[in-house]
């Protein structure tokens, strides 16, 4: 400080104009993080907490009213022609005169039926039997062989271990309350390594299916959906993976968050069509594939800073994705290909004249003199700089309508691996979270084929799991 008092005033207001200007980018960045939540930024609902944010304007208003809405099918208990049981509540006295009708006959009989389980349900036991028998004539041993699905002495079959897996996996029960709801409901202990034994062979079994979704995400027309998200497998960092369509889903674990695990995975190096995800760069390194962006980042982004920077032109901007997104809702309405080339034209000149406005009052940082590194920019500079340079990904829903305005398919996907994760906290071992991946991709592609997740499961432990008949056409990679 002496020095620089010794260097005159202006060495001074220098220095304290240097310190005031770091301590305001502070503060700014303090409040920047204190005022994004899920509704203006990429964080998750779950961080809100308690504090509700604000409702965005990402949607249209619809002038539909709440509820359930015409033609809307629901669902309710049907009475059914023959019931298992059947109780009879006789009249036997009138309530006026208290006479006897236990010998008059029924003017009519009202029914009310009542859905429920036995009062005991038990495990069946189905004894295999094996013959042995001596060959009189020539004295040779011979004896019957067991159905290759009966292994052991004793053992669990397909349907209850199909309910283990459903629990654990599916619906995301820890192993120890999955074997308490065992006990309870079928009154059978199950033992603590039963349940990951059983998940191991549904995995074993899904494997196939899982290698034939692979090959069907590398070739496929339809847009591929790809996210990731971080878990802990004995308490280190690993990433599962997700690339889906409507029909198929296919989620798969590595170390890695990057490249390494892409190439390792071998879909998005080898795919040429179009692949939808968020603005990660490691993405972007698979030149080949036509890529498009998740415009829901791209909203969250202007919303925070329509709210906290009040930057007229990213009002103007959001309001025009969702003016094309609605133009793009009619032309697949209209069972139109494409947007009529006037709407293009429109839409292309409108972003270039808001991405302009931007771009004049968020002039790019200059790097002064003596500055070492990269100059950091202000998160509307860096805002812009992606629109400009990628306003082809951005704007792909609007120049191919089969293309998605958001990313939302893949995470709902990925989601239920962050509801493992808050659930269980994580993986204690490769096996169980590699199996982890096998059965979520095979649950996930059945559900999105109209199959049961218990039948699924079933089928995987008799042997004949799920294939969904459109992965006849793309062999397993």
């Amino acid at each position: 400080m002496q020095a620089i008092y010794a260097q005159g005033e202006d060495a001074v207001y220098d220095f304290v104009i240097r310190i005031v200007q770091k301590l305001e980018a502070r503060i700014q960045a303090l409040e920047d993080q204190l005022n994004k939540d899920s509704h203006n930024s990429s964080k998750p609902p779950s961080s809100d907490g308690l504090k509700k944010p604000v409702k965005s304007r990402k949607r249209h208003k619809s002038n539909k009213k709440a509820g359930g809405q015409i033609g809307h099918i629901g669902a309710r208990l049907e009475p059914v022609e023959k019931p298992d049981h059947v109780a009879v509540h006789p009249v036997k006295r009138c309530r006026a005169c208290a006479g006897s009708l236990e010998e008059i006959a029924s003017k009519r009989v009202v029914k009310r039926q009542v859905f429920d389980i036995p009062a005991e349900i038990k495990l069946e036991v189905t004894e295999h039997q094996v013959e042995e028998k001596v060959c009189p004539a020539c004295g040779t041993e011979n004896m019957a062989e067991f159905p290759a699905s009966v292994s052991q002495p004793t053992q669990y079959g397909p349907r209850i271990g199909a309910q283990m897996v459903y629990f654990n996996q599916y619906h995301f029960i820890p192993m120890e309350r999955t074997a308490e709801i065992m006990q309870d409901l079928y009154g059978q202990p199950v033992s603590n390594g039963t349940i990951p034994a059983v998940n191991q062979r549904v995995a074993e079994q899904v494997k196939p299916v899982h290698e034939e979704i692979r090959g069907y995400l590398v070739a496929t027309e339809e847009p591929v959906h790809f996210d990731e998200t971080g878990m802990k497998i004995s308490g280190k960092l690993h990433w599962l993976h997700s690339a889906s369509t409507k029909q198929g889903t296919l989620c798969e674990i590595h170390p890695k968050r990057g490249t390494q695990a892409m190439d390792a995975i071998g879909i998005l190096p080898k795919r040429t069509g179009w692949s939808v995800h968020d603005f990660w760069k490691p993405y972007l390194k698979y030149e080949q594939a036509r890529h498009s962006l998740c415009n829901a980042h791209l909203i969250r982004e202007l919303v925070f800073l329509v709210e906290q920077r009040q930057q007229g032109w990213a009002s103007e901007l959001l309001d025009l994705l969702l003016d094309i997104k609605q133009a793009v809702d009619a032309a697949q309405q209209e069972h139109r290909s494409a947007l009529l080339p006037e709407q293009v034209t429109d839409f292309e000149t409108r972003y270039e004249q808001f991405v302009s406005q931007g771009e004049q009052a968020n002039p790019p940082n200059i790097r002064r003199k003596g500055q070492r590194g990269r100059v950091k920019q202000s998160t509307a500079t860096n805002l812009l700089s992606r629109l400009r340079n990628h306003r082809e990904k951005i704007l792909a829903f609007m120049y191919d309508v089969k293309v998605p305005f958001d990313n939302n398919l893949a995470e709902r996907d990925i989601r239920m691996a962050k509801v493992h994760q808050k659930v269980s906290g994580g993986f204690r071992s490769q096996n169980g979270a590699e199996a982890f991946g096998y059965i979520r991709s095979y649950i996930s592609t059945a559900r999105k084929n109209g199959q049961r997740v218990l039948d699924a499961l079933f089928n995987a432990l008799s042997g004949s799991p799920f294939r969904p008949a459109f992965l006849a056409a793309f062999p397993a990679e």
